[in-house]
């Protein structure tokens, strides 16, 4: 009797998932295809977002929109930068320097009716009132409003005015600046602490310390150096 033959149907069973496993090239060509289809959809989708508006950058983009409106945030304080210069030296111009008109002539020969000047209501925030100077104070008996005096007698002086001539501790002045002298006024006075005795120059048309008396020092606004108009005078005073 012939021993029995191999069957081989017989064989060992294999399992189903062995079976039907794809080849390896099958397998790796299925992989491939399942990454390309994943880029594709990735692709698609940031394209569609970024027709609508929606702002989303493909992942290869340099920029996301955090750092886009960082950067234009930066352009535009940058740009904003020059402006607030600009308003800071408007706002200190505005509050230490002011236009006026001269209205009147009690100051010619020097400034005359319709001038425009320049007060400096700054320098005397660090420096002394000196005699000569130019200034527009309020007028003491109604301080709203200006008046444009020369600066005779600080605290302290004698004044004398005689005979159409100044002296100021016991010294003769020589005033160039006045417009003609006044010979009708005759005073000796000494100025008060914290105060100035003030005249025009155009001594026989203006109200001044002849008249008003003495000006406190807080009714002094400011120094006055320049006439901007008209431009044929415009420049430095004396």
């Amino acid at each position: 009797m012939r021993p029995p033959q191999p069957n081989p149907t017989n064989t060992t069973a294999t399992p189903d998932s062995a079976r039907h496993a794809a080849p390896p090239a099958e397998t790796h060509r299925m992989a491939l295809d399942t990454e390309d289809l994943a880029l594709a959809s990735s692709i698609g989708q940031a394209a569609t977002d970024e027709s609508y508006g929606a702002g989303a950058f493909p992942a290869a983009d340099p920029f996301t929109a955090p750092e886009v409106w960082g950067l234009l945030d930066t352009w535009r304080a940058a740009l904003r930068m020059p402006a607030r210069v600009f308003a800071a030296g408007f706002l200190f111009y505005v509050f230490t320097f002011n236009f006026s008109v001269v209205r009147g002539s009690s100051m010619a020969p020097g400034i005359h009716d319709g001038d425009r000047i320049l007060i400096d209501q700054f320098s005397y925030l660090f420096m002394e009132v000196d005699r000569g100077d130019i200034v527009v104070l309020q007028y003491p008996l109604d301080p709203s409003v200006d008046y444009i005096k020369r600066v005779v007698g600080l605290p302290g002086d004698d004044i004398v005015m005689a005979h159409g001539r100044l002296w100021i501790n016991g010294e003769l002045q020589s005033e160039t600046y006045t417009l003609e002298d006044d010979p009708y006024t005759e005073l000796h006075r000494v100025v008060g602490d914290d105060h100035f005795f003030v005249l025009g120059d155009n001594r026989l048309h203006s109200s001044d310390s002849r008249e008003f008396g003495e000006v406190p020092a807080r009714l002094v606004r400011g120094k006055v150096d320049v006439r901007l108009w008209p431009p044929a005078r415009a420049g430095l005073l004396e």
